[in-house]
């Protein structure tokens, strides 16, 4: 079992923090990264032809790890979730009359690049709904995706968990589905991927695309995402020096080149070898991987459990455990319990949460306590 990890933070005292599904708090080892990458630049000298290489190998390197990617040139370096959906979109073969099949409510990184192709393609975006009942909510809602699945579906679009509320999708069961039909499976990995465990070869999606600045523990603006064998041949949204063939060979660069770096490496953002971000995101991937995300869910297991039954008994419903993550899961209001009221109780108290839709988010991490999770029961109880 994971101790507690929040003298590796700086997080200040005063304030009870249970929102890493905003934005995690930036490890002090990352910053040290980050700050001396900054003074680097001071001396141009000091940044080598081969560190324009060497900073997104040693990147890939770690997220390949993570995922459980036995080739690293799989992944490619993307800042943004859609950025990473958008060469999904440019690459996905589909025409008027297919489907392509999203949970309701999901983020919109991972909405409008399909949405633009209902648009340009004719194609159908299929929304499943979320039941409305509280009861077997999640085992339901996996239910009605695998029944949306047809033979016109040519991908579905999805997360491990759901980003407002955490309920977990069957991720496995939905792969064999999308088999069946020729579908494609992509997620978006970025309220999962580095505190949920994610394992490219037992899921076998298509791709996967994450941000960083959130459960990969790094810098706003970054990102990583794997591309399947689909994707092998594709072309990129931009066409950046780096991203082509024999681009290592800087006097050969007016050489212009037809061909792609082999594998995901194509669909690269253009200055990928950011010499502050890039450092800085491989840092905090190198602590998440040291933790391991499987301790990463046993640990907030372990904080959360007694208020979780706590909040149960107050009315507040909460997703089965066989239905949602332990680093992310929400909490719907009990009858006659006024949101904005609980929002400014919260606020007064420096709780930190997010609310999704009808739902208060919760996402602890390793830095968290069961003090903190007292905290939260403390403010609920005096509004």
């Amino acid at each position: 079992m994971l101790q507690n990890q929040s003298h590796l933070f700086n997080l200040p005292q005063d304030i009870t923090y249970l929102n890493c599904g905003y934005m995690s708090p930036m490890l002090k080892s990352v910053a040290e990264v980050g700050v001396r990458a900054v003074y680097g630049k001071e001396d141009p000298t000091t940044i080598k032809p081969e560190d324009f290489f060497r900073n997104g190998e040693l990147l890939r390197a770690e997220f390949a790890k993570l995922i459980n990617v036995k080739n690293e040139n799989l992944c490619a370096i993307t800042p943004s979730a859609s950025y990473g959906m958008a060469n999904v979109a440019k690459n996905l073969q589909v025409e008027k009359g297919d489907n392509i099949i999203i949970p309701e409510g999901q983020f919109p990184s991972n909405v409008y690049a399909w949405k633009e192709l209902e648009k340009e393609k004719g194609v159908t975006l299929r929304i499943v709904k979320a039941p409305e009942t509280a009861e077997n909510r999640g085992k339901l809602w996996n239910e009605h995706i695998l029944e949306a699945i047809d033979s016109k579906t040519k991908m579905v679009a999805i997360g491990h968990i759901h980003w407002a509320d955490g309920t977990k999708f069957d991720l496995k069961k939905i792969r064999e589905r999308t088999r069946e039909v020729g579908a494609l499976l992509v997620i978006d990995g970025t309220q999962s991927i580095g505190a949920l465990p994610f394992n490219v070869q037992e899921f076998q999606p298509d791709a996967v695309v994450a941000s960083g600045y959130k459960w990969l523990m790094g810098p706003y603006a970054t990102g990583i995402s794997y591309f399947g064998e689909y994707f092998q041949n594709g072309k990129p949204i931009e066409n950046n020096w780096m991203n082509r063939l024999d681009s290592q060979n800087f006097a050969n660069l007016v050489n212009y080149q037809d061909e792609y770096q082999p594998g995901a490496i194509r669909y690269e953002v253009g200055e990928s070898a950011n010499f502050i971000l890039t450092p800085m995101l491989t840092e905090s991937l190198r602590q998440v991987n040291a933790w391991g995300p499987e301790n990463i869910q046993a640990y907030c297991k372990s904080i959360a459990h007694e208020a979780q039954q706590e909040l149960a008994k107050m009315g507040f419903q909460i997703e089965s455990a066989d239905y949602r993550s332990e680093h992310l899961f929400g909490i719907r209001l009990p009858k006659g319990l006024d949101l904005e009221m609980v929002k400014n109780r919260l606020a007064a108290d420096k709780v930190f949460v997010s609310v999704r839709g009808n739902s208060i988010r919760l996402s602890p991490h390793v830095y968290n306590t069961k003090e903190d999770f007292g905290s939260l029961l403390h403010s609920l109880r005096q509004v």
